[in-house]
């Protein structure tokens, strides 16, 4: 691996520290301090106040605290011996060789790791270049990575503004708007060559130059390398190409793409890591499957064809996506544009070079299709869930027109989270004195899960509260920053003062705001609604939270009506809508809500994630049966919901008012006639045993199965370590 000169940030960081507290400039740069036992104060202890307004990003904090308090802290003996301990606790992590890949895939190596390609990777709030599920399921691969020990390193974009900025006007019209990101404050470091200058790579973009300066990020064991256009030797529309996540034209999508996957693969050449795999998470990376095969082709001085099963050996690839309009596709004009230059290097015509991403042969109009390149040149394909891997042959197909729709090879894993990043450390000393000290160790054993039944349901109750409460008052401090900023009347202001109530059923419903998420399903009966929300004696109530894409306009009224619906007086306590969803609040919906709200039209939903992350913290799911949700719910002997409920049932149809019709009255009906009912039988303890039990099911019977630990490990064992065949053999 080529040799490269650390980043002067560390150094920079540990000049403002007192000797004592010196440590914390490592840990600043690791990750593995956000799912770290001392994770929620270790950091925000030196302010609180700076640490909230930094996005809790501890080298904004270290940068910018005072050094009077880092002296306070600095003869704290409590406080010195939390962050030695923390600094051991790193120490043994990373240098640990006793780990689940080093005893089941030992011939997996770190001088051969698996490379795993992604648009976006959300990891933490601190460092924002993710948009949603697919960069949060990213962050969670990697993290579980380090914590199996599967050698891997990460390849992404570092974007100078990121994903957009959310805020709604009075008319509750969604305003979208970026903020620049400034990279010399964010936890990362940029990588330099051993005479000092930026390691950089360079991809030709239609006919011009573009250089990428390269920044790595480490994750626990695992290093994520992320490339940045925004150089001055840049032309000024090649300096935007890592401006914003999912932003500009089409131009600006194939560009973006071209330098995930062919600068990407340059990126590892350039470390010098050979990678064993290469893994692909969804089709925005494909294009590196042709640097793949074109530097082969220089290196043996074969044809494309005869180095096509090599790259196909070494590739596999994930999609997420279950609609064929969500798969990125270019014109071949557009790929005219981009890759005249490029495809006589592989030795190929127009028409042999436009074939690989064609989903029907012979048509000079086919799109180039990013999701049929990485099938035809990748050995391995799968969707992630069972339900999406279903879809996806069906979809694809078309491929393999020899083959019966069953037996076309793209198989499935289905997702899950990581455990540590999104479970409430509350219930995590839970856990720890009920399912055992090591209970993190063995998060796939279901017989240990089982033992959830011996937690009384009082601590589990009790605990589930104090977190309900904490994401009331986040949501509180959120919406009273809203309303200042919008300028509301002070009255209007002061009633955040007495928004939610912890003694009421609270609903959480948060996603990206497009029409197959249905968030207008909830109150499609306007009137009905209202009813259940504002009863008497057992009243409902829901935070939102979530964006609409910038040109989607749809969305955006979805929004807008809810704000509309939301701003009924006799409704301003019982629904609340966070704006500019993040990581951070997204943490605290999963750990406090009671019922996780999920009703997207089926199939669409190829997985989800946000409900697993509910079920260990007790929440329960309240889902049509689609993406993992399939799997996931069980039906007790009475036919109704074990461990969380189902909404309504496939029509089959493509009448989708017909279909909604049906749903809504079945989400009503399960409020009105089992849900609000459980949650609010009492005994006399004033504890709802029923819906405790409920909480307990919901664990039981999710966390064995939808965690990263086991998603991980399927794709060691099937993908990253096993001999899965090629997808499709040889071309079409």
């Amino acid at each position: 691996m080529t040799q490269h000169q650390p980043s002067p940030l560390v150094d920079r960081l540990r000049s403002r520290l007192p000797h004592s507290l010196a440590p914390l400039a490592e840990l600043a740069l690791n990750f593995w301090w956000s799912w770290s036992p001392d994770r929620l104060s270790i950091f925000r202890q030196i302010d609180s106040e700076l640490w909230d307004a930094g996005r809790q990003n501890p080298v904004y904090l270290l940068e910018n605290v005072s050094y009077e308090r880092l002296t306070q802290l600095a003869i704290d003996p409590d406080y010195l011996a939390r962050v030695h301990r923390l600094q051991a606790q790193l120490g043994s992590y990373l240098q640990a060789s006793q780990t689940w890949a080093s005893h089941q895939i030992p011939h997996l190596t770190a001088q051969q790791p698996v490379a795993y390609f992604c648009a976006e990777f959300g990891l933490h709030q601190s460092l924002p270049i993710y948009s949603g599920g697919l960069g949060i399921l990213a962050g969670d691969h990697l993290k579980t990575a380090s914590d199996l020990g599967i050698p891997m390193v990460g390849i992404g974009l570092l974007y100078r503004q990121g994903y957009f900025r959310q805020r709604l006007n009075r008319a509750g019209w969604q305003e979208d708007y970026y903020v620049d990101n400034r990279f010399d404050e964010l936890p990362l470091e940029r990588l330099y060559q051993a005479d000092g200058r930026p390691l950089c790579i360079t991809v030709e973009i239609r006919e011009r130059t573009v250089t990428a300066q390269v920044w790595r990020v480490q994750v626990g064991r695992v290093s994520l390398y992320l490339m940045d256009t925004d150089l001055p030797d840049n032309d000024s529309i090649d300096r935007w190409l890592t401006g914003h996540l999912y932003g500009g034209n089409q131009e600006t999508r194939v560009a973006q793409e071209i330098l995930l996957g062919i600068g990407g693969v340059r990126v590892l050449n350039t470390l010098g890591i050979t990678p064993s795999t290469y893994h692909l998470n969804e089709g925005h990376a494909a294009f590196c499957l042709l640097e793949l095969a074109r530097q082969r082709m220089a290196s043996t001085g074969k044809s494309f064809y005869a180095v096509e099963p090599w790259v196909q050996e070494h590739c596999i690839f994930t999609t997420h996506t279950p609609v064929p309009a969500g798969h990125d596709a270019f014109t071949p004009d557009l790929m005219d544009s981009y890759f005249a230059q490029y495809w006589p290097h592989l030795n190929l015509t127009r028409e042999q070079f436009l074939s690989l991403g064609a989903r029907r042969l012979g048509d000079p109009w086919e799109p180039f299709n990013m999701t049929v390149l990485a099938l035809r040149l990748c050995r391995a394909a799968n969707g992630v869930s069972a339900l999406h891997g279903e879809v996806s042959r069906q979809m694809w197909h078309i491929l393999y027109p020899e083959r019966q729709e069953s037996e076309v090879p793209i198989g499935h894993i289905t997702n899950g989270v990581h455990v540590k990043t999104w479970t409430a450390p509350l219930l995590e000393d839970l856990y720890s004195q009920y399912l055992g000290a090591d209970w993190d160790q063995h998060l796939t054993d279901a017989q240990m899960w089982a033992k959830v039944d011996t937690i009384p349901d009082g601590e589990l109750w009790w605990r589930h509260q104090v977190l309900k409460e904490r994401l009331i008052a986040h949501t509180r401090v959120r919406m009273k920053q809203a309303r200042l900023s919008r300028g509301e009347s002070p009255e209007h202001i002061h009633r955040v003062d007495h928004l939610l109530d912890p003694d009421v059923l609270t609903i959480g419903f948060a996603r990206r705001f497009s029409a197959y998420k249905r968030a207008f399903l909830l109150i499609k009966d306007p009137e009905r609604a209202f009813r259940i929300f504002t009863h008497a004696e057992r009243p409902v109530q829901i935070v939102f939270a979530g964006k609409a894409h910038p040109a989607d306009e749809e969305g955006k009224r979805i929004i807008q009506r809810l704000m509309e619906w939301c701003n009924h007086p006799a409704l301003h306590a019982r629904v609340a809508f966070i704006e500019d969803y993040d990581i951070h609040t997204a943490r605290r919906l999963v750990q406090g809500v009671d019922l996780w709200l999920n009703n997207p039209r089926r199939p669409l939903e190829a997985s989800g994630t946000s409900g697993q992350k509910v079920c260990f913290n007790g929440g329960i799911n309240l889902s049509v049966l689609d993406g993992w949700w399939c799997e996931g719910y069980q039906a007790g002997p009475d036919g109704k919901g074990l461990n969380g409920w189902a909404i309504g049932e496939d029509l089959h149809t493509s009448q989708q008012e017909a279909q909604d019709r049906l749903d809504s009255e079945s989400l009503y009906q399960l409020l009105e006639n089992e849900i609000v009912p459980l949650y609010y039988s009492r005994n006399e303890q004033g504890l709802p045993v029923g819906w405790i039990a409920k909480m307990k099911a919901s664990i039981r019977t999710c966390a064995p199965l939808f965690n990263t630990e086991r998603m991980l490990q399927d794709y060691a064992l099937r993908y990253y370590a096993g001999q899965a065949s090629p997808v499709l053999a040889g071309r079409p």
